[in-house]
């Protein structure tokens, strides 16, 4: 993450729930998904965690940096509001990538998540009811499980 970004690129504007923390971040993600792991519903309380990755550099806090809570690494962590505790983003990759949860966007991405992962260990519970792609882990290992 920075304090700047590339202002040739269209920006998204993107808040927690009571205000406080806010950021920017160019419309020129490179991947969304919805990741079905453990540690992403237990994150953001719900059957999965709807994102879409950037480079650090293209995302930038600019409200409220001092009201974050991060959990984690430096490097690799989860970032909430200290006030309202909202899910907002994952700083992943050794730091290089920031992972916007999809939820706290203002302005609509023209990208879409494209598959979900992590579908070995989704919510018992919880269907899925689209047609997308669905791996069992990562992306990277191995095909899809309903193609």
């Amino acid at each position: 993450m920075t304090d700047r970004t590339d202002q040739s690129a269209r920006m998204l504007a993107g808040r927690c729930l009571c205000g406080t923390v806010q950021y920017v971040v160019a419309d020129e993600f490179r991947y969304a998904a919805n990741c079905h792991c453990t540690d992403c519903r237990r994150t953001t309380g719900s059957a999965f965690k709807p994102f879409a990755g950037i480079e650090g550099e293209k995302f930038s806090v600019i409200k409220g940096a001092d009201h974050l809570h991060t959990y984690g690494e430096e490097k690799a962590h989860d970032a909430r509001c200290g006030k309202c505790g909202s899910f907002l983003y994952s700083v992943v990759r050794d730091g290089a990538y920031v992972h916007v949860a999809l939820g706290p966007l203002a302005n609509e991405p023209t990208i879409r998540p494209s598959e979900h992962i992590f579908v070995g260990s989704k919510a018992p519970w919880f269907t899925i009811t689209d047609d997308l792609p669905q791996y069992r882990a990562h992306v990277a290992d191995g095909p899809p499980m309903n193609r």
